[in-house]
This record gives structure tokens, sequence and C-alpha cells, in this order.
């Protein structure tokens, strides 16, 4: 058995433990195949959230788009989009109604929902890490801080909204390297949006995050963001969406796709 079959077993597994009911951040699970938000939109709202995301790539760098009703996805064959995400959220009227871990009735009840898969971030940290940059949300065990900037995202059709960016501390003298190595990515956000200071992007307090959890910073790093796949979760807040389905921040859809795949 090669590399690229045992992590494809890894992810299969992994998808298998969210099934049966286990939630945990995906960070580090399936090491070297892609990682994906989900957001699920009724078929009336899909061109609309296609146009947001062609205008906003860096933010909603699209990876597959299913059939309205599919629960199925290219990147993962064998998997239910339904199911195999550890955590959903459910949104109305641009609320936060609930989570869940079993999307299917939700699913049943709105028969048309097409589900865009959108590159996520945590497909470069195993290049980050392999360089010896620590990526700290997987070395404490928790989730990657999210927050909501000051940035606002090019409006399309009904969809505006502000950037979500995730942030990573990174030492100072390697800094130029961790923009390189996620620059060759840019299907899942690639290069850093901002790097310093937070207040520049809105954030008043990087101790407390808008989605995800807070990580140390020690002396002599600095803040780096990037372009985060929960932003779409900020355009339906902002645009009062009437229902829609994604991902709970940090709890992603794990692919059988290698990383090297969108590697450039």
């Amino acid at each position: 058995m090669n590399a690229l079959q045992r992590a494809r077993e890894s992810a299969a597994a992994a998808r298998a433990r969210y099934r049966a009911g286990e939630v945990a951040p995906t960070a580090g699970q399936a090491p070297g195949l892609t990682q994906a938000n989900l957001i699920s939109l009724p078929r009336e709202w899909a061109y609309d959230f296609l146009l947001f995301a062609q205008r906003n790539p860096q933010a909603c760098p699209i990876l597959d788009v299913t059939e309205p009703g599919s629960h199925q996805t290219v990147l993962a064959e064998q998997a239910d989009l339904r199911t195999d995400i550890p955590l959903y959220r459910v949104w109305r009227d641009g609320q936060l109604v609930d989570e869940v871990q079993d999307a299917s009735p939700l699913w049943a009840q709105q028969g048309d929902l097409v589900s865009f898969l959108i590159g996520c971030s945590f497909t470069f940290e195993a290049d980050l890490l392999e360089a010896g940059i620590d990526v700290r949300h997987i070395s404490q065990g928790c989730n990657v801080p999210m927050y909501r900037s000051n940035r606002q995202c090019r409006p399309a059709g009904r969809l505006q909204g502000e950037m979500v960016v995730s942030m990573r501390p990174i030492p100072a003298s390697r800094v130029s390297e961790a923009v390189k190595i996620t620059a060759r990515y840019p299907a899942v956000h690639g290069a850093p949006v901002h790097i310093g200071e937070p207040r520049l992007l809105g954030i008043e307090d990087i101790a407390r995050p808008d989605f995800g959890d807070a990580v140390a910073v020690h002396e002599g790093e600095i803040p780096v963001f990037w372009a985060c796949g929960v932003t779409p979760q900020a355009v339906v807040m902002a645009s009062r969406v009437p229902f829609a389905i994604t991902h709970a921040p940090g709890h992603m859809f794990i692919t059988d796709v290698p990383d090297s795949h969108y590697h450039v």
C-alpha cells in the first residue's frame, strides 16, 4: 500500500468516525489530503453564491459544486456530505439556529440544496510543519482562531459581507518563508492577506476570535492572517439568506484529493 492509499484509508476512517457521532476539529487529520469548507444553499441562491465566489476567489476558492439535491462530491466519491462532517451549522434568515451532527433530515426537507466545497487553509499546514514552522492550533490541540475583518468582499446579486480571516503566529524570521509556502496553494486561500497589526483588519483583541479558539502568540512572533472559508457564513449573516447549511468552523470535510493536486 502506497502513501496515498494509506492517507485515503485514514480519511475514510475519519469520515466514518464523524458519521458515527465523533465531534472534533479536523486540523491535522488525514495529513496529505485536502480539507474543504461547505456551504449548501437552495437552488434559487446557488447562482448568486457562484458569482460571489468568482468575484472573491481568495476567500471562496471553489473546489467542487454539486448538482441540486446531491449529497455526493467528486472530491471523495464514497463520502456523504450530509453526515461525514463532524458538525454542521443550520442558518435561517441569516441567524444561526442549530448545530447538528447529521444533516440528512434537513437535506430531505429542502430537496434542492446545491453544495459548494471551498478550499481550506488546513491544506497547506502540512508544508508549514514539514518546514519546521509550528502551526500553533495543532500543537495546542485546539481549533484555529478566525476573525471577522473590516475587509468587505465584492458583492454579487443578493450577497454581500466581510472577509473572515484565520490567524497563525509565525516567528518574525520565518514570515517570508511562510508566505512563499502558502502562496503555492492559491486554490486553498494562498498567500496571507495581512501580516502584523490586527487592528488594521478591525480586530480589536486577538485573544478573542469570532470563531475557533485563541492561541498563544509568543515573543518574537507575528500574527499572520489568511483569507478563510468561513467567509460564506459571515455572508449568510450579512445577507440574511433564508436557509443554509454550513460546516461548523474548523470542522471540515476531509476529501480524498492529495494536497499536491492544488500545489502550483
